[in-house]
């Protein structure tokens, strides 16, 4: 878990925490490998978002580096 993601855990309701895990970990960064990760998995927060952000990242699964989308996946 992030520090950031601790900072909200501790100043915010309970409710809104667990709202707020839940919907990040619907936003999956997914790589040309099939493989996803969630951006609560990778230390972020993505609550009450729209749009499809990118990132810059290294593929755990493949090993190859490059740009993701970020999609929400229900």
């Amino acid at each position: 878990m992030s520090a950031l993601q601790r900072f909200f855990i501790r100043v915010l309701p309970s409710a809104w925490t667990r709202s707020m895990e839940a919907e990040s970990r619907q936003w999956i960064a997914r790589c040309e490998c099939g493989h996803g990760q969630s951006v609560w998995d990778m230390g972020g927060i993505r609550w009450k978002a729209r749009g499809t952000p990118g990132c810059w990242m290294r593929c755990p699964a493949c090993g190859k580096t490059g740009w993701r989308a970020i999609r929400k996946e229900t």
